[in-house]
């Protein structure tokens, strides 16, 4: 059974929550409350995002990370990418078997098959911005920014 990946929904979790924060700093141990999740994923995550010039981090006793830029200017293929995720699609890797003609041309069908539809996500992802998303979030009134 193949495991699901978490990064780019951390990531977006993580980007969703300094949005929301409007320009404060947050401190990584309050991401990873929010997330759930333990805080050196956090902090591996929140790498990431410094790596891709997403979030500024401060270190030490007072360290936190805020966006690097505003919300609006931050797309969520942004996201995606910074968070090192793999494709969304994959072609499995079980060998071929020769006698069969199905065996012998799935792999080089669905590469096309599934390219396009990663083609199709990445492009929605590019459409999307972190401001849109933090938008959803708040227009709720029971979430606090």
């Amino acid at each position: 059974m193949s495991q699901t990946n978490v990064q780019f929904s951390v990531a977006s979790h993580v980007m969703a929550a300094l949005g929301a924060h409007d320009g404060e700093p947050v401190r990584s141990s309050e991401l990873a409350s929010s997330v759930n999740a333990e805080p050196s994923f956090v902090r591996r995550v929140i790498a990431k995002l410094a790596r891709a010039g997403l979030v500024t981090t401060t270190r030490g006793k007072s360290g936190a990370c805020l966006l690097a830029k505003r919300p609006s200017q931050i797309s969520m293929l942004d996201i995606y990418r910074a968070s090192e995720a793999p494709a969304a699609f994959a072609v499995h890797t079980y060998p071929v078997t020769e006698g069969c003609v199905v065996s012998r041309n799935i792999k080089g069908c669905m590469a096309t098959v599934l390219q396009q539809a990663q083609s199709g996500f990445e492009k929605e992802l590019a459409r999307q911005t972190l401001e849109d998303v933090v938008n959803r979030i708040c227009s709720d009134r029971t979430v606090q920014r």
